[in-house]
């Protein structure tokens, strides 16, 4: 029966169209291949033309009427865009985002009488507001110096008054802290003209990254230069309780700086984690919530904000820093030459006024203030930031 059914007929035919169908199959499939390949090649280009062109990213959306957190106010991050906006904001009384208004700008160029061909530094560029002004009274004659120790905000500075002219030639910033302006005199010079406009940024203390406010949520750092030294958050779990009220009497004259101390040395202890800008704030709230103030909330704030500039002081060596500088002040400055200092502490403006005094008796200073000068009462509304300021300056002596 088998032999027969392999020899029949109808067999040989049926084995003859499955392969005719199996050909046509792989035929049909190859075909599909083919296609299918130079559809994909042709898209191809195009997919990586999409993929090259610029996305557009859209601008960051916030509830109400108006944005509240630093990151939502893109047009006052963006003034060369958007300088209308900035304008209105100053006119408010307030600080645009991520700038800064410099203070007493009047009064310094009255004092540090700058002339075309002079050489100057500015020992804290910031925003360079400041410099931006003495650079305009030198005229693209002669040249500007100046250093800081914010790798982030000195490059947004130099190129923000590069596109307003001030190139290489008239301009040079360094990374460099104001304590060691020996060794920029070494090399280029001394001075005709020395601005220190000490303490902090409104850049630094508006950017809740940087960690500078109880006001925002961020990271408790604290520190100017972000890359070097130890974040706020560290240096509070290396000191004891008594260094730490220490710290906060000497930076910040804090009335309740035992009873903070106490409340945050505790906390730490028992393994509560300090590690944010709301963190610290809160254990400001907690230390004072069985201390008889006549206005709690009003002296929690004050509380929070004297702390934090005491453990900026300290993690950024601020006293240490400015004493070496006073020291090196009078070497550095030419025959004739003017420094003007501002202060926004009352730690630092004791440092300044007791070495002035002193290298005016050595015969170092022909002439220094007799008394601080403060901003003026228009200046106070329009920038609220300018109240604490005190300006104080001195005349170098002839060699």
């Amino acid at each position: 029966m088998e032999a027969l059914h392999k020899d029949h007929p109808d067999t040989d035919k049926r084995v003859a169209d499955k392969k005719a169908k199996e050909k046509a199959t792989a035929h049909k499939t190859s075909i599909e291949k083919t296609a299918a390949h130079k559809a994909t090649a042709q898209k191809m280009p195009m997919a990586k033309a999409i993929a090259e062109e610029p996305q557009h990213h859209r601008r960051v959306h916030y509830s109400g009427k108006y944005p509240k957190r630093f990151e939502e106010k893109y047009k006052e991050l963006q003034p060369d865009k958007y300088g209308a906006t900035l304008e209105k904001v100053r006119s408010k009384g307030s600080t645009p985002a991520g700038t800064h208004i410099p203070i007493m700008v009047r009064e310094i160029l009255d004092f540090l009488q700058i002339k075309p061909g002079q050489q100057g530094l500015d020992c804290t560029l910031g925003y360079g507001g400041h410099s931006g002004a003495m650079l305009a009274k030198l005229a693209q004659q002669g040249h500007l110096y100046a250093t800081d120790v914010d790798p982030i905000e000195s490059v947004k500075t130099k190129a923000r008054l590069a596109r307003q002219g001030y190139g290489e030639n008239i301009f040079t910033v360094k990374l460099l802290n104001f304590a060691n302006v020996d060794q920029l005199a070494t090399e280029v010079g001394p001075f005709n003209f020395v601005l220190a406009d000490l303490g902090v940024s409104s850049m630094q203390l508006d950017n809740p990254e940087r960690g500078f406010s109880y006001k925002t949520d961020g990271p408790l750092d604290l520190r100017m230069n972000p890359l070097k030294g130890v974040p706020a958050s560290k240096r509070l779990r290396q000191l004891n309780e008594e260094e730490l009220a220490g710290m906060l009497e000497e930076n910040a004259d804090e009335p309740f700086a035992a009873e903070i101390a106490r409340t945050i040395v505790g906390d730490l202890r028992q393994g509560v984690r300090i590690e944010t800008t709301t963190a610290l704030h809160q254990e400001v709230v907690k230390a004072l919530q069985k201390v008889r103030v006549p206005d709690r909330k009003e002296a929690v704030k004050k509380s929070s904000a004297r702390t934090f500039q005491a453990l900026r002081i300290d993690i950024n060596r601020e006293f240490e820093v400015l004493y070496t500088f006073l020291e090196k002040l009078p070497y550095i400055l030419a025959p004739g030459g003017r420094v003007a200092i501002l202060t926004f502490h009352s730690g630092e403006d004791r440092l300044v006024k007791k070495a002035f005094k002193h290298f005016h008796q050595e015969g170092l200073y022909a002439e220094i203030a007799d008394n601080v000068q403060r901003p003026s009462a228009e200046e106070c509304f329009k920038n609220g930031r300018a109240k604490p300021a005190k300006l104080r300056w001195a005349v170098r002596a002839d060699y």
